[in-house]
């Protein structure tokens, strides 16, 4: 006898509630955690500073039958909010730090923990998409001088009044100055992914149209040459004979133009390049003014691409700058490459992306230097040696890649 089919077992119903309330939605702290290769409770560790729930006691009452019951009541409540504030989306987290923040303020008379869910509200008030600088920073003060008030009134030390307004503000404007920072070095990098996929869709699109002109026409004249010269083998073997040999020569000059293309198109890496560089610049509202790269080997100008490319991130992310410039010179077996911009400048020290340009520059046995004068710019020179086969390009400046000044 054969057992009828069962229905697939479904949790209970308390067991889908809970599964959807932990469940993170896509643009929440633990989705973004998860996105960046991140434990997914990664920002379970800033729990620690609770631990002044625990040790508030030791410095004002000491630890009482009435301060261990309202830890019993809110210390779960605290956590289930900040729980929830880091799986629910973006903006709605401003209201589960403003239920901390009144957490905080209606136990400040009988419960001085509470001050620890105070500050936490106000660390946690972050700067959602649609919310500017200005009006956090009046949230932040509105709730604060309400504290103020309620612990003037429940007869606070002075000093105790003054201290926690004060570091819940300098904690809450920084960390939020921090997330507002990533959020536009995320954001950076998106539209750097972006300009790079369009340019090299781009580029494959050119690839396939140089192809089609270059091989249609002549793939067909050689088809031609081939069919009549079959038709002439018997009645014409002398004509039969020289289509052949005009075939071969089409056939060969077809090659020669395949390999030319190749060269180019391997050579192209530079150009699409600086191509990424203005639009990517452009997003950042500076104009990039850039001259044509001259030819030049295939390793030489990979290694070029990638300090420029670096060289043109540290200008979008730190510059500040209005206009950029990148121009090329050839001097002999001396190729220079010089990125410059007009922004705030003062870079003396060489962080990561600085120091991975050197060690590019180095391994073709070049120098890159740097002046970066406070006010007045940054300027990046690299310098390398070409194979002697590589004959001396003169600089070929575009219209728009004369900067009309000195160089700052």
């Amino acid at each position: 006898m054969i057992a009828p089919d069962r229905p697939a077992l479904e949790p209970p119903v308390p067991s889908r509630w809970i599964a959807s309330l932990l469940r993170p939605a896509p643009d929440s702290s633990v989705a973004d955690n998860l996105r960046r290769g991140k434990p997914a409770w990664a920002d379970a560790i800033h729990l620690l500073w609770t631990g002044w729930v625990f040790f508030t006691p030791i410095f004002s009452n000491g630890y009482t039958l009435r301060w261990l019951w309202l830890t019993l009541l809110t210390y779960p409540l605290f956590l289930a909010l900040y729980v929830r504030l880091l799986l629910a989306p973006r903006h709605h987290g401003p209201r589960y730090a403003m239920a901390m923040l009144a957490l905080g303020l209606v136990l400040l008379p009988w419960y001085p923990s509470g001050i620890s869910y105070f500050i936490f509200g106000c660390v946690m008030l972050r700067v959602c998409r649609d919310t500017s600088m200005w009006r956090h920073m009046l949230q932040l003060l509105a709730v604060n001088g309400l504290f103020v008030g309620i612990a003037l009134w429940v007869g606070y030390q002075w000093q105790l009044v003054v201290w926690i307004p004060s570091m819940a503000l300098i904690i809450g404007i920084i960390v939020n100055v921090e997330r507002l920072n990533k959020d536009r070095d995320a954001a950076l990098q998106l539209s750097q992914d972006e300009v790079r996929r369009l340019a090299a869709t781009a580029e494959r699109e050119r690839i396939g149209r140089d192809l089609h002109d270059l091989l249609g026409h002549t793939l067909s004249l050689i088809t031609l040459k081939l069919e009549l010269s079959r038709k002439l083998a018997e009645r014409d073997p002398l004509g039969s004979r020289r289509e052949v040999a005009e075939a071969e020569t089409i056939a060969r000059q077809a090659l020669a133009e395949v390999r030319s293309a190749v060269t180019g198109i391997r050579a192209s890496d530079l150009a699409a390049e600086l191509a990424s560089a203005r639009l990517l610049l452009e997003y950042q509202h500076v104009h990039l003014h850039y001259a044509p790269p001259p030819p030049m080997p295939v390793d030489i100008e990979r290694a070029l691409s990638l300090v420029l490319r670096e060289a043109v991130t540290n200008v979008a992310r730190h510059a500040q700058a209005r206009q950029a410039w990148v121009s090329f010179e050839q001097d002999g077996r001396s190729l220079s490459m010089q990125i410059r911009d007009d922004g705030r400048g003062g870079v003396h020290v060489d962080g990561n992306g600085l120091s991975g340009m050197r060690e590019r520059v180095g391994a073709l046995r070049g120098t890159l230097a740097l002046q970066s004068v406070k006010g007045e710019g940054t300027c990046v020179t690299v310098r390398v040696t070409l194979p002697a086969a590589t004959a001396p390009v003169l600089p070929v400046l575009a219209p728009d890649a004369v900067p009309g000044g000195a160089a700052p």
